[in-house]
């Protein structure tokens, strides 16, 4: 896995609605025990003084100095020159906070701002999934190998982030990955993100459900898996249609980028019911006017968190064509795949070590 031997230490922070946490890495391994601040969005000079003191506490406790601060900070912002703007969850932050030129005039480093769908997808690219599967790929004896990812986090929000060739696709704009704004293929006026998204399953369970109590997604998950009374039947739906409306913008998203498909966040725990829906829309069928079928995606989707899938993908459909003219052979398999597979490490490691591999690698680049 790549910077896994590399001494440098970068320091990280997890920026959440209610509390900041701060950490350190280094070779990929988290170095300290996190330490966590209230946030206090809506107070301006607090929320700085939190951010400050946060890193100031992490600082005390490294042995040598860190090279950089990276870290992911919730949009709209100009990541590249690290100005936050307009936050629903951040009122202070209106017109905008030099939260980068801030840090750096702090503590004389450079300081990397990012988005949180971006460094999770990178994370998984560089320390998580994609390197794991190359690896099965290649003990199984397959040729292929990913250098794409898709990654996307389901929570609060739709999250999303690519790496093409593994590197972070930024985007001119700070928008590179961006999913939640896609077209919704169930209300095409709307953005996907109401159908893929906390708020998403509540909804679909209630409609489903004709119940009006305000359930959580985990008291829907446990209805669904038969431990909680409720409507199971509505429960189970509410996560598969989310897993539906996820799959017709991912399978949109990865006609461009065509690799591996990562899913985080707090709702990906639902995965038993979300994947397989997902993995359907991918492998669904769309037409020309004159009613000829054929796959939406070029390449097929397998459920890898599925052990029969997983294995089928890993063997893939290798033959031997025999080169013109000779009577040597050359392997051969025309099969064209991509992979879905929830995260392993977490979204908030992936993001964390995304965040550390990015900051290396702008470091590196600078040299």
């Amino acid at each position: 896995m790549k910077y896994s031997n590399d001494k440098r230490i970068v320091v990280t922070l997890d920026a959440g609605g209610t509390n900041f946490v701060f950490s350190a890495i280094q070779a990929n391994t988290e170095m300290v025990t996190p330490i966590r601040y209230a946030t206090n969005p809506d107070k301006l000079e607090r929320c700085l003084g939190a951010i400050k003191d946060g890193f100031h506490s992490v600082f005390a406790k490294l042995e040598e100095a860190p090279v950089a601060i990276s870290f992911a900070f919730p949009g709209p912002a100009d990541y590249q020159n690290g100005i936050i703007g307009d936050l629903p969850n951040f009122p202070s932050f209106r017109g905008g906070v030099a939260l980068k030129a801030m840090l750096e005039e702090e503590f004389n480093v450079p300081v990397f701002i990012n988005n949180d769908g971006s460094l999770f997808a990178y994370g998984e690219a560089l320390a998580g999934r994609l390197p794991e599967i190359n690896q099965k790929l290649l003990k199984s004896g397959s040729t292929k190998q990913f250098k794409n990812l898709l990654g996307v986090t389901l929570g609060t929000g739709f999250g999303g982030g690519a790496v093409i060739d593994q590197r972070l696709l930024v985007g001119d704009n700070g928008c590179g990955g961006d999913v939640w704004v896609f077209r919704n293929k169930k209300y095409p006026e709307c953005i996907v993100e109401e159908s893929v998204s906390i708020r998403a399953v509540k909804r679909v369970y209630r409609e489903r459900s004709g119940e009006t109590t305000t359930l959580s997604p985990e008291d829907i998950f446990l209805i669904a898996e038969g431990q909680k009374e409720g409507n199971r039947e509505a429960a189970i739906h509410s996560f598969r249609e989310l897993g539906e409306m996820a799959g017709d913008t991912i399978g949109q998203a990865n006609t461009i980028i065509d690799g591996l498909i990562v899913v985080g966040g707090g709702l990906s725990g639902a995965g038993k019911y979300i994947i397989p829906a997902l993995v359907n829309e991918l492998n669904s069928s769309i037409m020309m006017l004159d009613g000829q079928k054929f796959p939406r995606s070029q390449a097929r989707a397998y459920d890898l968190t599925d052990s029969v899938q997983l294995e089928m993908f890993l063997k893939g459909s290798p033959t031997e064509i025999v080169i013109p003219g000779t009577s040597k052979t050359v392997p051969y398999d025309a099969e064209k795949k991509t992979g879905v597979i929830t995260s392993a490490i977490g979204a908030s490691k992936a993001i964390a070590l995304g965040a550390y591999a990015f900051a290396l690698n702008q470091i590196d680049n600078q040299i």
